[in-house]
């Protein structure tokens, strides 16, 4: 199975939360599956951080690593595609998510309802 998570997820995943479902706590931690977090969430978090509005780990890049997380950059492609997305959804890091799993074929692990309306798989997080 090929991931993308979205950003909570990641955080979830991260700080071992129960908020993080079975399917989708098995799916992630499944050795065979390819689990990608876009730059966009890590840039996401940094936002956040800086603004006081979110705890999360100082050393992002490791723990992907150590979760044998791949990262996904932004790429023109990707960026395009965001911006041409109908108006579903208001937030620019979740419409990227959209154009990368569209994109790369990759199934978005979520708890947003919005972005399973744009037509991607999706895997309830």
């Amino acid at each position: 199975m090929r991931l993308l998570l979205d950003t909570h997820v990641l955080l979830w995943w991260l700080a071992d939360d129960a908020q993080l479902g079975a399917v989708a706590r098995a799916a992630i931690g499944d050795g065979e599956a390819h689990v990608a977090v876009s730059a966009a969430s890590a840039w996401e978090i940094a936002i956040k951080q800086r603004l006081g509005k979110l705890r999360a780990p100082d050393d992002l890049a490791a723990q992907l690593a150590r979760h044998r997380f791949v990262p996904l950059a932004v790429t023109v492609s990707h960026a395009l595609r965001a911006g041409a997305l109908p108006p579903v959804h208001d937030d620019p890091f979740d419409r990227m998510l959209v154009a990368q799993a569209e994109l790369d074929g990759l199934t978005v692990v979520t708890r947003d309802a919005a972005i399973g309306r744009y037509g991607v798989p999706t895997l309830a997080a």
